[in-house]
């Protein structure tokens, strides 16, 4: 039986095999920069991503998986990261302490999308928040972080497109001269409504009959207020300082409703119309949206999947596990007895080890081992035991020696 549809099965030589090592390898920077672990449920209350992601948002029109509990209470499989770390780091009080409160996660996010190429309705984010300041230099910091990310993996394609979507101040009159030219043009019913709702929302829309009417339309970038314009070129220029190269892209609009100020995302055009691996911006007002205090904050999000597929694009090798470095093969039922001790100190000495189960004969055992990709090879057999010795085959250089039993593991810690 299939999984179900939109999921991939994460399995050694699999499409999206290396997904545990490359989250890994795009929140090393971060690490470097103090930010901890942080875990939400993978469920919430559906009203915290309706009021934090936005109503008029596509993710919470068309995209959630909600479903009741079993005492009638609505909940929904998250859709990112963002909002559900945030609500934790606000009930646990992180906005009191020493600030900015730097956080890093990973985990599955799941919207009920149309599956393709790189999009799956269940998939993997990483994502870093930094919550609690409102500083350029923090905003400049988190921005070169997702860049370094990508840089890490050894990526050169990505580009870092940014804009500023203003604040509370300067946006609502933006809003209403947006709105107005979009009255002026020729929109169905669905788009119509969310021009309403939220007319930013329709500077998103990827048809090309939309875009095509919106080529004139006025940009928030021309509509900043002062403070957002100084806020913005702070940004830049800490940027710069970071030697990371960015793209001004005045009508970027994230599909997210909570984004103010800072906004950006992390593009790939190796990856065709999914050309997005990630992004995100500055988030000032969503802690009160979710029934919190006023408290800023900004972060980003990176596609797994999208990552994997961008290293494929341009011809380079995901992260491997370190693997094996020694495997044991026994030769005789005593022998074997011995092998599962050996195997346990060379694992406790730090040395990864395996065994040759399944009480194969030398032939089929040393088979086992050039599979395993060990660098090394212990044959023991009975006689072996008797004599106090073992021979440690090199099974790169295809040379053997005789080791004593009681100096093996420190003779492969010495190797290794």
């Amino acid at each position: 039986m299939p999984g179900p549809k939109g999921t991939y099965d994460v399995l050694p030589g699999s499409e999206f095999g290396a997904t545990a090592l490359v989250r890994e390898a795009l929140l090393a920077p971060a690490r470097l920069a103090g930010y901890a672990d942080a875990e939400a449920p993978v469920f919430e209350a559906t009203e915290l991503f309706a009021r934090g992601v936005g109503e008029s948002t596509d993710v919470v029109t068309k995209e959630m998986f909600t479903f009741s509990d079993r005492g009638d209470r609505s909940l929904t499989l998250r859709p990112e990261g963002t909002v559900g770390v945030l609500r934790a780091a606000l009930d646990a009080g992180l906005h009191k302490g020493q600030l900015p409160a730097k956080l890093r996660y990973a985990g599955p996010m799941f919207r009920a999308e149309r599956p393709q190429s790189g999009r799956y309705r269940q998939f993997q984010q990483v994502g870093v928040e930094a919550i609690g300041l409102d500083d350029p230099a923090l905003d400049a910091e988190v921005v070169a972080l997702g860049f370094q990310a990508f840089a890490g993996l050894g990526l050169t394609r990505v580009r870092l497109l940014l804009t500023s979507l203003g604040d509370a101040s300067c946006r609502p009159a933006y809003r209403e001269q947006l709105a107005a030219f979009l009255d002026g043009l020729e929109l169905d019913e669905d788009t119509r409504r969310r021009a309403t709702l939220n007319p930013l929302r329709v500077l998103d829309d990827k048809r090309p009959e939309v875009q095509a009417q919106l080529a004139g339309a006025p940009l928030m970038v021309d509509a900043l207020c002062a403070p957002c314009q100084e806020h913005f070129s702070a940004v830049r220029s800490g940027l710069d300082a970071l030697g990371v190269a960015y793209e001004l892209a005045p009508r970027l609009v994230r599909g997210l409703d909570y984004y103010m100020r800072t906004t950006f995302e992390f593009v790939h055009d190796g990856l065709g119309a999914q050309s997005a691996v990630g992004g995100g911006g500055r988030y000032d007002g969503l802690a009160e949206l979710i029934g919190g205090p006023q408290v800023p904050g900004i972060g980003w999000a990176l596609g797994v999947e999208r990552t994997v597929l961008a290293l494929r694009a341009e011809g380079v090798e995901p992260p491997a596990e370190p693997g094996l470095s020694v495997f044991v093969v026994p030769l005789g039922a005593p022998a074997k007895a011995y092998a599962v001790g050996l195997v346990g100190s060379l694992r406790r000495a730090g040395i990864a080890s395996d065994l040759a189960y399944g009480d194969r004969g030398l032939k089929g055992a040393m088979k086992a081992a050039d599979r395993s990709g060990a660098a090394y090879a212990v044959v023991v057999g009975d006689r072996d035991l008797d004599a106090g010795q073992a021979q440690l085959k090199d099974l790169r250089e295809h040379t053997q020696v005789s080791v004593p039993l009681d100096d093996l593991v420190s003779h492969l810690e010495g190797l290794l």
